[in-house]
């Protein structure tokens, strides 16, 4: 914490900060871009409000060139940061998608949430479940938006997130697994990009640095102070008894080699297996990269490399 700055309550660089008046300064993610048609890619974006009790938008994205009432692959993207900054809207997961839809050919949701420590936990995940209701809405093609109506398939959902919308889609997965089926949503898999997961002791080959550990305890005592620690099953689901009842057949999890999450995303594939779920597993991992380098360098070798292979995911 910056001992200068008498004001200051919590310090959790370079994410945000906490004043002790309850205010909240975020330090990333708060530029915004406008939807639009994007001439390099030929996709096309908008946003249309899902929750109008809590101001709620998601941003579809749609390639130009889809023919009427053409089918395609439907995404349901969950954006990172944290549980505490960030919104679908910046640059950075805005030019991500137009990317990977024209890539792909898909048709893409991107959901927005509410922010911890304002809205702590579940809030996310409730809104998360609330924007995933409201996309299945259109299955009878009634929905309230065309896009959808006209070229979402339905059965041929994926669920995708990085960092802490990593989180987000497993544990939508989870829900449509076990607690809640949405009609004519059929889940195909579940793409996590250096998912959240963390606990409270370490595993083989993750960090003991006392005060890495330390901050992203405090980090998540924030973002849900209801918790019972690090051990949760909201943060770390080898404690979760329902893992087994992932709900979709196929799980593609990226790593990096630089990322402290790493090996979270590797034991997180290897309690999927031993939980009894008998889906298929694949695991990217990327030497050299850091936590989301495929978002902050669209053109590297590796988000290349990556985004291929997620696209031969979506479409085998």
């Amino acid at each position: 914490m910056d001992s200068t700055n008498p004001d200051l309550a919590q310090d959790f660089s370079p994410l945000f900060q906490i004043y002790k008046d309850g205010r909240v300064d975020r330090l990333i993610s708060t530029e915004i871009v406008p939807p639009s048609f994007d001439s390099k890619t030929n996709v096309e974006s908008k946003d249309v409000l899902y929750s109008p009790e809590h101001h709620l938008s998601v941003r579809l994205y749609l390639p130009r060139n889809t023919h009427q009432n053409q089918k395609l692959p439907l995404l349901v993207y969950f954006r990172g940061g944290g549980f505490c900054v960030g919104t679908v809207f910046a640059p950075i997961n805005h030019n991500y998608l137009n990317i990977l839809v024209a890539e792909a050919n898909i048709i893409a949701v991107s959901v927005d949430y509410r922010n911890a420590p304002e809205h702590p936990l579940p809030a996310a995940f409730n809104d998360s479940w609330t924007a995933l209701k409201w996309v299945a809405s259109h299955f009878h093609q009634k929905g309230p938006e065309d896009w959808l109506n006209h070229h979402a398939n339905f059965q041929r959902v994926f669920l995708s997130g990085d960092s802490a919308g990593g989180n987000i889609a497993h544990q939508m997965a989870i829900k449509l697994g076990h607690e809640e089926k949405l009609e004519g949503f059929n889940i195909t898999g579940i793409i996590l990009c250096h998912p959240y997961f963390w606990g409270k002791e370490p595993i083989p080959g993750e960090t003991r640095e006392e005060w890495q550990r330390k901050w992203l305890e405090g980090l998540w005592k924030v973002v849900n102070p209801s918790s019972r620690g690090l051990d949760d099953p909201w943060i770390n689901p080898a404690y979760d008894p329902n893992l087994g009842l992932l709900g979709c057949s196929r799980v593609q999890v990226a790593v990096s080699e630089k990322d402290p999450l790493r090996e979270r995303g590797w034991y997180y594939c290897l309690k999927l297996r031993e939980s009894g779920w008998s889906g298929d597993i694949e695991v990217l991992d990327y030497k050299g990269e850091e936590h989301v380098f495929h978002l902050s360098n669209l053109t590297c070798l590796n988000a290349v490399y990556m985004r291929k292979r997620i696209v031969q995911f979506i479409n085998q």
